[in-house]
């Protein structure tokens, strides 16, 4: 069974709408490089579309009625919108979950340090990344410190022009032989993963480059040392996404996994009208080390917020949360591995997913004998067949490449515990979990398609 390239569908009106969408998305994926940048971005557009704060109609013992469009945030890091349909929820949810954290290094709580006249910062790398590929990069801040009065600053060096970028050294090729020896898990060690972030001594005479650091921290962004250890600083690539190949059908950039899926899943939420069946869009933290936490899928603040909406629409039951859940829908919207012709040996070709053919499937996930996957039915698989043909929406199954290859896992096996139907669905990426990442724009374009498909139609 072979998939048509989707470009060869469209028209040169309707590859200006891909390539217009695209732009919209680029320009996201350079201004939201952590989860917190994430969330705050789909509350300003959920306001923008007329959503209001879950929390604010609670207090306010509003009503929440057929049509009414809310959301909910949970420590700035995971947000979930509810737009309610005209059926009893009860009847279940037609959900889209993403994940908005993305492999990176993260700053240590002591991180700061002196060594030979150079001012170093400790970092711990954050999911599965090849550490070798943070070398010789430049890397900017993101993140928040939050000081002892409960003032919060926000941080972000590097983006601007204007701005200074940091970076973690690399061993020159003259002096590299026994490291060009080892195996490529530890080329590059996790310890040794530090940042050099000044090299200009004050007139201190201890430490006295760490100690112009830190009066550069103070002057410029207030705050101190010992402010590190209530920090959440993440180091990631500077620079914008850029379009990719001479035709700029593709984009390159940081945190594609999963902000590719979550930008159409946040987007298809905004192109309802009334659906029949209450949509939701649940946007999440800390999928790449195993959705723990608070933040995490894991974690029951999304069901509490179905018994939230259920209690402000008057149909609050113990019963009506489980009933909700179990009769959902969901659509697990996570990248897949595009088919690379650079690598072919990983994958093999019948069930791998391709650039430029559309939504991705996968049925199942996991490692070696599909474990720790989440198996989708063929029934809802039959039903979801149908809708994307209906809709004219180019789609492709494929498999995380070969048995026993490796694997990988996602968000639906949390959500299948409540008994509710789910399978993988998300764009083909190269080079994921790398500081740059590649996506095709039309592969974009249609998982848009079929996420309004499935929010209108499942």
């Amino acid at each position: 069974m072979e998939t048509k390239n989707a470009w060869l569908k469209y028209d040169e009106k309707k590859r200006k709408e891909i390539f217009s969408f695209s732009e919209q998305y680029r320009q996201f994926l350079s201004q939201c490089k952590t989860e917190r940048e994430c969330a705050a971005e789909a509350v300003a557009q959920a306001e923008a579309h007329g959503y209001r704060n879950l929390m604010d109609v609670v207090a306010k013992k509003e009503k929440l009625v057929p049509g009414d469009k809310v959301y909910a945030v949970c420590m700035d890091k995971t947000i979930a919108l509810f737009y309610l349909g005209t059926e009893p929820m009860e009847q279940g949810m037609n959900i889209l979950g993403a994940h908005i954290d993305s492999p990176r290094l993260d700053l240590k709580q002591n991180p700061l340090y002196e060594d030979t006249e150079l001012a170093m910062m400790d970092t711990h790398y954050y999911g599965g990344v090849k550490k070798y590929q943070w070398v010789a990069l430049p890397l900017a801040m993101h993140g928040v410190v939050v000081k002892k009065d409960g003032s919060k600053i926000a941080i972000s060096i590097g983006e601007d022009a204007g701005d200074p970028v940091f970076g973690v050294s690399d061993l020159l090729i003259h002096l590299s032989a026994d490291q060009l020896e080892k195996k490529g898990k530890i080329v590059i060690e996790g310890e040794d993963l530090n940042l050099n972030v000044g090299s200009i001594p004050s007139k201190e005479e201890k430490e006295p480059v760490k100690k112009a650091v830190l009066s550069i921290l103070k002057e410029k962004y207030d705050f101190e040392e010992e402010d590190f250890r209530s920090a959440e600083i993440e180091i990631v690539p500077a620079g914008a996404a850029r379009d990719y190949g001479f035709d700029r059908s593709m984009i390159m950039g940081y945190g594609h996994d999963d902000r590719v899926c979550a930008y159409p899943s946040l987007q298809a939420m905004f192109r309802l009208e009334t659906p029949k069946r209450t949509a939701v869009c649940l946007l999440v933290d800390k999928e790449e080390i195993g959705s723990v936490g608070a933040t995490g899928m894991q974690s029951r603040f999304f069901e509490n917020m179905v018994a939230e909406v259920l209690q402000a629409m008057g149909e609050y039951s113990e019963i009506a949360v489980r009933r909700t859940l179990q009769h959902s829908k969901m659509l697990s919207s996570d990248v897949s591995a595009a088919f690379d012709p650079n690598y072919p040996s990983v994958m093999e070709k019948n069930n791998a997913a391709y650039l430029g053919h559309g939504l991705c499937f996968n049925k199942y996930t996991g490692a070696r004998g599909k474990s720790g996957s989440n198996d989708a039915n063929p029934e809802y698989l039959a039903q979801l067949r149908r809708i994307l043909d209906e809709n004219q929406v180019s789609w492709q199954t494929c498999e995380l490449g070969k048995v026993d290859q490796g694997g990988g896992g996602t968000i639906a096996y949390i959500m299948a515990n409540y008994g509710m139907e789910v399978v993988d669905s998300g764009v083909a990426v190269h080079n994921m979990h790398a500081p740059w990442e590649i996506i095709s724009k039309v592969d974009m374009y249609e998982a848009l398609l079929g996420y309004v498909a499935f929010l209108e139609n499942a």
